[in-house]
Formats: C-alpha cells, sequence, structure tokens
C-alpha cells in the first residue's frame, strides 16, 4: 500500500552528480589511503578565537539559553546593517530589511519558498550552484538558464550575459519573475563590476522581475579587487535582495550564520515564513557574530591572504606538473579546464580517475549544472605542503595521456 504513495517534490531533484566522488572518497579513507581533498568549499582553518571567545562567555548565561528570534536578535540584525554601512555606504533598516539565517543556503531556500508560486519561472545563468535553481523547482517553479561566459581574468562577459538575459526575458512563458545571480561566481570564480548591477537593476525595473544576489565570497578577493554589492545601485533596494554568510568570510561554515538583506517585501516574506518553520539559531552564536561582524576585521584579511596564497601555489604548481589554469580574482574556488589530453574523458569521468589514481579529489564541473561539463572546481582547502604534494601525484597521472 505504501509502496503506492509517490514524493512528488523530491522526485524533480536529479540524483546528486557528487555522490559517486564522494563514495570512492569515503572507500579510500576507510581504506586508509591519504586523500588530497579539494572536493568541498569547506574551511579547513580555526574561526577567529575573539570570536570563540564571545561564544564562551555569552553560553555561560542561562538567559541565552531558551527560545531564540526566528528573524534573529536585534543586535545582530543591527551590526548586520552597520557592516553593510561600513562595507558598502549602503543604509539598510534592520527590522524590516534584515533577516538572519542558518547560513545563507538555508535562507536562499526558505527565501525562495516564501516568494514563489508554482509556475513561477526564475532565471538562473549556468554553471551554477545547485540550490540556486533547484530552491524554484522544488517550489513548483521552473527554471530557464544560459552559459555565462568569461575573459582570460575571469571577468564576466556582460554583452553576452546581457544578450541571453534580454531573449530568456522575452521568449520565456511566463515571463520570468526572478533572476539569481552570485559574484564572486561558485563554481567558476568569475567577477563583476558595479556597472554590470548598474545595468541588471535598470533592467529589472523596465521588465519587472525581482533580483536575488548571493555574495558568499564577497570578502575573498585578490589583487585589489573588490567585489560590489548589487545594494550600492541607487534604486537596488526597491527590486533586489542578497544574500551573505560568515562561514568562509571568519572560517564559521558550521555555525550556519548567514543573512538576507535588501527589499522590504522579500525580507519580510522570509521573516514571515521563518516565524512558522523555526525558533532562530542559537543565542549565543548570534552574540558571537555580532562580535564578528563588528570587531577587528584583521582576522578577515589573514584569511583572506592565506587562500591568495594557496591559489598562487596551486596556480604554479599545476601548471609545472602539466595543467594550465586561469587565475581568479576572487573566492575560494579555482574552476579548471580539464587538461587537453584528458577532456575526452567528461568531468565526472577525470574526477574519479583522478581521485583513484592520484588520490586527488575535486568536483566534476557537470555536477553544476550542463554548461559547467568540460572542467572541474578546486576548492583551496589544503595547505600549500598539500598542494604541492597534489602537483607531484598529478604530474604522474598526466603522463598516460601523452
Amino acid at each position: 500500500m505504501f509502496d503506492e504513495i509517490q514524493f512528488e517534490k523530491t522526485k524533480r531533484l536529479p540524483k546528486y552528480v557528487f555522490a559517486a566522488i564522494n563514495e570512492i572518497k569515503l572507500q579510500m579513507r576507510h581504506n586508509n589511503e591519504d586523500v588530497i581533498d579539494f572536493s568541498m568549499g569547506n574551511p579547513d582553518g580555526p574561526t577567529p578565537q575573539h570570536i570563540i571567545d564571545k561564544l564562551c562567555q555569552a553560553a555561560q548565561k542561562p538567559k541565552n539559553h531558551g527560545y531564540s528570534v526566528s528573524k534573529g536578535i536585534y543586535k545582530l540584525r543591527l551590526a548586520i546593517c552597520d557592516w553593510y554601512k561600513l562595507t558598502y555606504g549602503v543604509i539598510l533598516d534592520p527590522n524590516t530589511q534584515a533577516c538572519v539565517t542558518m547560513g545563507s543556503k538555508e535562507g536562499y531556500a526558505h527565501l525562495i519558498q516564501a516568494i514563489t508560486n508554482p509556475g513561477d519561472t526564475a532565471i538562473v545563468a549556468e554553471p551554477a550552484y545547485p540550490i540556486h535553481s533547484y530552491a524554484f523547482i522544488l517550489n513548483g517553479a521552473n527554471v530557464v538558464s544560459f552559459p555565462i561566459k568569461w575573459n582570460d581574468k575571469m571577468e564576466l562577459d556582460e554583452t553576452h550575459y546581457f544578450d541571453n538575459l534580454i531573449a530568456s526575458l522575452h521568449e520565456s512563458t511566463p515571463k520570468p519573475k526572478f533572476v539569481v545571480v552570485g559574484f564572486p561566481h561558485n563554481p567558476t570564480t568569475t567577477v563583476v563590476s558595479l556597472s554590470f548591477y548598474e545595468r541588471l537593476v535598470a533592467l529589472a525595473k523596465q521588465e519587472r522581475f525581482y533580483i536575488i544576489s548571493d555574495i558568499a565570497y564577497a570578502e575573498l578577493c585578490f589583487h585589489g579587487y573588490k567585489a560590489p554589492s548589487i545594494l550600492q545601485v541607487k534604486g537596488a533596494q526597491d527590486v533586489a535582495a542578497e544574500c551573505y554568510t560568515l562561514s568562509k568570510t571568519y572560517n564559521m561554515a558550521g555555525w550556519r550564520v548567514g543573512f538576507v538583506v535588501g527589499n522590504t517585501k522579500m525580507v519580510e516574506a522570509l521573516q514571515k515564513i521563518k516565524s512558522w518553520l523555526d525558533y532562530g539559531i542559537y543565542t549565543p552564536m548570534q552574540i558571537a557574530s555580532t562580535i564578528a561582524l563588528n570587531g577587528s576585521q584583521d582576522c578577515v584579511q589573514q584569511i583572506k591572504a592565506k587562500y591568495q596564497k594557496r591559489m598562487e601555489v596551486l596556480i604554479r604548481s599545476f601548471k609545472t606538473a602539466g595543467w594550465e589554469i586561469q587565475k581568479p580574482q576572487a573566492s575560494m574556488f579555482v574552476w579548471a579546464k580539464i587538461p587537453e589530453c584528458a577532456e575526452n574523458l567528461g568531468s565526472v569521468e577525470f574526477s574519479k580517475r583522478l581521485l583513484q589514481e592520484a588520490k586527488i579529489a575535486v568536483s566534476p564541473g557537470v555536477g553544476f549544472g550542463h554548461h559547467g561539463e568540460g572542467y572541474v572546481r578546486i576548492a583551496l582547502i589544503e595547505n600549500e605542503n598539500r598542494i604541492r604534494q597534489a602537483a607531484r601525484n598529478l604530474k604522474n597521472f598526466l603522463k598516460q595521456f601523452k
């Protein structure tokens, strides 16, 4: 009887492409094999000590152990708005334009649940972080995609982007209600200038759609590049909401603290749905998060410098090993085109063999949409010695294809 019951919503989700790589990796580790793991963007460094100290202090107070506030305690929402003012010169209302979330992934997914109706259409360029598309699909909406392109400096090809975006807006039925962007981009690391957002906001007002921006890697920028926020654009708050997370900037991935800010209508919809679904993050973690945003940002500079050094070591050592990769300007990833000698394998088979034969774990590009085929994503979560060891393993691995 129960076998006849179908869970239609989850049937819309595809098989998880990364599962095959993860299964091989886990089996190798079970066999005590040393895997150099670049597959997941999971920061390997500790949370800065002053943030941990504040958590411990706050946890000693019994009043902080009860239910919290689903949209986040006021002092954290105020700290978020102060951070936006200091970082971007953007003024936000902590009551109506900021909502604390359990990481940006949960915040994004619940935002989409709050604002999407079955049958709506969203535009998400690919490759894309999977939840950017599948949050809509899980809520009965449709997703239109087109490939993004970039130049040799990993800067977005804006002409190509807007040509495809405008075509998608005019050719899709029903007309798209949402456009999702995320720069610095995951997985490709592509970056944009403020002029990109100015053009996007103007188009949103002309064509009447909302924008959801994900800037999870905005603070991890290199070589003088500074990632803009869409909310810096005059009038952006009329049409845009933005997601952020403390996970990467402060090595707080396991804390699950993020937020959504911007357009009052969208943020209040998120606040309302969260009031039905959860009681918020543990209060001492929120208190400590205010210290992260309000306190010294020296730790952020140290974390950024670590990723930049790792990136440079990886680009240089992998090139020596026979794999030339474009250098990113931001994020904690490298987006690498499969070496020409092995490109016929495709991203999944190449990733499997790289793991099994060279003991290097990466994420196959096709896992980020079919426009990601031919690439792999490499996370900068191993130290420099491990990166150099990976390069030595890689060099031996690539010999068989030449």
